[in-house]
């Protein structure tokens, strides 16, 4: 197993808010982007042991898109959530809470075909995302 890379963020907002957002199909489409000129055009999230994940990512003007597939191994509601994505690589996603915060950490082994800062900052710009919508759609409870 390649060394994971590790991305953390802080959301202003409770855990079960950011657990539904993180994994509800709706949801996920309207943050699952690295850049405003990507965006996710079809989720599909069954979030279960042996469940499946797919989420279409496409570029605006059409010139590129991918899919974002694997299967959950592991599941601890509102704890933590570790899948196979389908070229074998493995991921896993910790939510640690606080009060009204939720420390989101997700670990991901990289693949060979980019530059590891390259798939670093794809998945924080995606994070970032996560939490400015989840505070925008759900609520900053940071004041």
């Amino acid at each position: 197993m390649k060394t994971p890379i590790h991305i953390n963020i802080t959301i202003n907002n409770r855990v079960e808010t950011v657990w539904n957002a993180y994994h509800s199909a709706e949801d996920i489409k309207q943050w699952n982007h690295a850049s405003d000129d990507w965006h996710c055009t079809n989720a599909v999230n069954d979030l279960r042991i042996g469940g499946k994940f797919s989420n279409r990512m496409e570029a605006k003007d059409g010139s590129f898109g991918f899919d974002f597939e694997g299967r959950y191994t592991a599941i601890e509601p509102f704890k933590r959530i570790a899948y196979t994505m389908t070229d074998g690589r493995s991921a896993e996603v910790t939510f640690d809470s606080k009060d009204n915060i939720t420390h989101l950490s997700v670990a991901f082994e990289p693949e060979s075909a980019n530059p590891i800062e390259m798939q670093r900052a794809g998945w924080e710009a995606i994070l970032i995302n996560f939490k400015n919508y989840v505070e925008r759609v759900y609520g900053d409870n940071s004041h």
